[in-house]
């Protein structure tokens, strides 16, 4: 950990923790996050890394409670049967999961298969959540993914066969996508049987295959939004959050933990973390990552506090993103009265049936959901 690093505290009760499986079986072109194809011997030093990081851990905060866990990537369902065993076992060394403790696991429909399903069942797995992106073979080639609009049914199928709590990714505002095409895939979402679906937009991400193409080359993603706004909650899906439509009683707590600034450990090359209001980020990288643990040290890259008007905003934002929006009472308490109202000035610039101030919330409409990059970047 660096030396001017912010002390942080042990949490107080419960925690989410956040485990980056940093593989794929192929870089997508538009994928930002921290993944590579996994080369000999790189899946078994990213598991003993990882135990080194979470001894580590252990021995500054403890053995939490875990309220959540979110494993992710990457692709976690390229990590093997027995892999997933010992990776199972380790987190279960070094936490005690809470009775009805919330376990989502990310799969990829290519590389999902029976083995996995068969152990997280057996395990404590709750909810799994796939990339599906498309049912249009077309736009899944245009995307690069290695899985059929097929596959992705029989991934879903064979996830809600099995018991889970299904999420489906999907992604709109590809280039040349038609509306007709966008409607066909909400509408083929949405009589899967899953019980949550999370809407991407595409956005051309720095450091990507994709980062020359020019922005006009993109799909206009406000239409397609738009509609799903009003299309998914006739199906029973309520609009929860900013990209997150779900059923009653599926909505992901992990992710809601998060927009409500709630502690969340984050483990392996490149997560992100944040433990009572002080937040950092791991080494990017595998080999740096397990140098640093491997040498005695964190897998710590930075860290800050935030304070002030700085994490008054933040928080604005955060809680912004959902449907709920702040709870007016508890934000003054929290922030002060004076950074309330500063957030109220802000969105009274805007137009009025972009957001409600009531008496005891504020909150975007559904329409200033539309725009909230722009209501946000004023907010920051």
């Amino acid at each position: 950990m660096p030396e001017n690093m912010n002390p942080f505290e042990p949490p107080a009760g419960g925690l989410s923790l956040y485990l980056h499986v940093p593989f794929c079986e192929r870089k997508c072109p538009y994928c930002a996050f921290e993944s590579k194809v996994p080369s000999e011997g790189e899946k078994e030093l990213w598991l003993q890394t990882v135990e080194r990081e979470l001894l580590w851990w252990e021995s500054r905060i403890g053995r939490p409670l875990l309220l959540t866990c979110y494993i992710g990537g990457g692709t976690p369902t390229v990590l093997s049967g027995p892999e997933w065993i010992r990776l199972a076992e380790m987190l279960e060394r070094h936490f005690t999961f809470d009775a009805g403790a919330e376990v989502t696991v990310e799969a990829n429909p290519n590389s999902l298969r029976a083995e996995h399903l068969l152990f997280w069942r057996d395990w404590r797995t709750t909810r799994v959540s796939i990339g599906a992106q498309s049912f249009d073979d077309a736009e899944l080639i245009q995307l690069g993914r290695l899985h059929s609009a097929a596959r992705a049914w029989e991934a879903i199928s064979a996830s809600l066969a099995s018991g889970f709590s299904v999420n489906a990714d999907f992604m709109f505002g590809l280039p040349g996508q038609t509306f007709r095409n966008w409607a066909r895939t909400l509408s083929q979402a949405a009589g899967s049987g899953i019980a949550h679906i999370s809407l991407y937009q595409l956005t051309i991400e720095p450091g990507t295959a994709w980062e020359s193409m020019p922005e006009e080359e993109l799909s206009d993603g406000y239409l397609p939004y738009r509609w799903a706004q009003w299309y998914l909650p006739s199906k029973g899906f309520g609009q929860y959050e900013i990209a997150n439509f779900a059923k009653r009683g599926h909505e992901s707590r992990h992710n809601i933990n998060y927009w409500k600034e709630g502690d969340c450990l984050g483990i392996g090359p490149g997560a992100s973390g944040q433990i009572r209001g002080w937040r950092y980020k791991n080494i990017s990288g595998l080999g740096g990552y397990s140098d640093s643990l491997k040498s005695g040290k964190s897998a710590i890259a930075s860290g800050e506090r935030l304070t002030g008007s700085r994490r008054a905003s933040e928080a604005a934002v955060l809680a912004l993103r959902m449907k709920q929006g702040i709870e007016r009472e508890a934000f003054a308490r929290k922030y002060g009265p004076d950074e309330e109202s500063r957030v109220i000035k802000i969105l009274e610039a805007f137009p009025g049936d972009l957001y409600s101030v009531g008496t005891d919330r504020i909150c975007l409409t559904p329409k200033g959901m539309r725009v909230a990059n722009r209501i946000w970047s004023e907010l920051v």
